[in-house]
């Protein structure tokens, strides 16, 4: 069997089948896919601490959580910055004597072509959805070395395998976490922490409203038609996608796609990678063209 197979191979993965009492951090917890995993885990038993820079709707998300009668923290966190995720790790350790799941959820939008991209939007950017992955991994690792069958979850995207013209930036910050996962993986392997990526297709949040927008010309007329753009193509739930982490987690896979489009995209590039991208792209202006003449 496969399991058998990694069992000869030396792996020490294991699957997590209860997450009751279990300590959980997830980055970009306030919304989308982090909150529909807070969500999950909770009703499941598991201990929350959550993070995210928007405290409003974080400290909202929490309250609804603790009235149900979750064991759940809150705190404040951006993780482009390497000492506020050194204190989460911090409170996680003082809280539960270390965490048990790590979900680097945290991540952020850009759409601009390369030519007249701003520089500080891919900094902010690559911050937050590469460095803040990094951060994580490398401020919780320790206590994780020392709770068995612990885990780290990386969100990559479908993007990190078909690149997207006026996603360059996007492309390259989940495409590093993919490479980054892999390498972490071995070496973690021995410790028995597992490392699941994680690559979504179109999943339902906010994201696409929260992009930073450079020159969109190639892609919509208006914001407003790209983000009806983004809806009409993201076909998937986020507590759908927080289901199948969840289920991935319990399985003890080390790598996870979300929906038919993420399927289909990681098939085109196994069997064409070097047609994968134009076939999508000339996909995407179809839909755009059609979506004009309606």
């Amino acid at each position: 069997t496969h399991r058998a197979r990694r069992r000869r191979r030396g792996a020490t993965i294991r699957a997590m089948n209860s997450f009751k009492a279990k300590g959980v951090v997830i980055t970009g917890a306030a919304s989308g896919i982090g909150e529909a995993l807070a969500r999950n885990l909770a009703a499941q038993g598991a201990r929350l601490l959550l993070a995210d820079v928007d405290t409003g709707r974080l400290d909202a998300v929490v309250a609804e959580l603790r009235a149900g009668g979750a064991d759940c923290l809150a705190q404040p966190c951006d993780v482009a910055d390497v000492a506020a995720v050194q204190a989460l790790a911090d409170t996680a350790l003082q809280a539960w004597g270390g965490a048990d799941v790590l979900i680097n959820n945290a991540g952020v939008g850009l759409v601009a072509p390369v030519h007249s991209l701003d520089l500080a939007d891919a900094h902010w950017l690559m911050n937050i959805n590469f460095w803040g992955v990094v951060h994580g991994s490398r401020a919780f690792t320790p206590q994780l070395q020392a709770r068995p069958g612990s885990v780290i979850v990386n969100i990559s995207s479908i993007f990190a395998m078909v690149s997207m013209p006026t996603q360059s930036i996007y492309n390259a910050s989940k495409a590093a976490v993919r490479g980054f996962s892999d390498a972490l993986r071995e070496e973690l392997r021995a410790s028995g922490v597992r490392v699941l990526c994680v690559h979504p297709g179109g999943i339902q949040t906010r994201i696409a409203q929260q992009a930073r927008l450079g020159d969109i010309s190639a892609v919509a007329d208006t914001p407003q038609a790209l983000h009806a753009q983004f809806d009409q193509a993201a076909r998937t739930t986020a507590p759908h996608a927080a289901l199948a982490i969840v289920q991935a987690l319990q399985s003890g896979r080390t790598r996870l796609l979300i929906g038919a489009d993420a399927k289909l995209g990681d098939l085109l590039y196994r069997l064409w990678p070097t047609r994968a991208a134009p076939w999508l792209s000339a996909l995407a202006r179809r839909m755009r063209q059609r979506q004009a003449g309606a």
